[in-house]
């Protein structure tokens, strides 16, 4: 039994426990009025995420989906961060899960010859927005986005991380 999650590409198996996850931290731990229905990307995320420059991974603990990172491909080659969830169990130093998941998108966008990764988050979400600002990630305005960024209705705080 590992001491930290395994970050591996999302396959469909493990689809329900992705939804799961992401549902009960959006709506359980920050009461964001978002639905299933709301996040039909949920229910494609082969389709929606791992095309292009693309991709979806999750963190796995014994067997149990406890994180997930997503890039989506914006064109230019930019991506747009979507979808970093941890389970609050996971969360700080002695998992590391955040890290793991960041670090393998972070690879991935260096492999794949990405420029510039953007996100949108909520600004309820303050631990995340430390995360962020901590891996190098610049605090930008939502008119620094790109045109082909998929703003969400619940995102208010917008990052950019570049690759020189």
């Amino acid at each position: 039994m590992s001491n930290s999650p395994i970050v591996k590409q999302y396959t469909n198996e493990y689809q329900a426990e992705v939804v799961n996850l992401i549902l009960h931290i959006q709506q359980k731990e920050y009461n964001i009025p978002i639905t299933k229905r709301d996040q039909p990307d949920l229910y494609t995320i082969e389709d929606f995420y791992q095309t292009g420059k693309g991709n979806f991974w999750i963190a796995v603990y014994n067997n149990k989906v406890v994180g997930t990172i997503s890039l989506l491909d914006i064109g230019n080659n930019q991506v747009a961060l979507r979808k970093m969830f941890v389970d609050q169990e996971f969360r700080g130093a002695m998992f590391k899960t955040a890290s793991l998941l960041l670090n393998k998108a972070i690879k991935w966008v260096e492999e794949k010859s990405i420029k510039t990764v953007y996100l949108g988050t909520t600004p309820q979400f303050l631990a995340a927005h430390r995360f962020y600002e901590k891996n190098g990630f610049t605090s930008i305005g939502v008119n620094e986005l790109p045109e082909n960024f998929p703003l969400l209705q619940v995102d208010r705080k917008f990052y950019q991380y570049s690759l020189s």
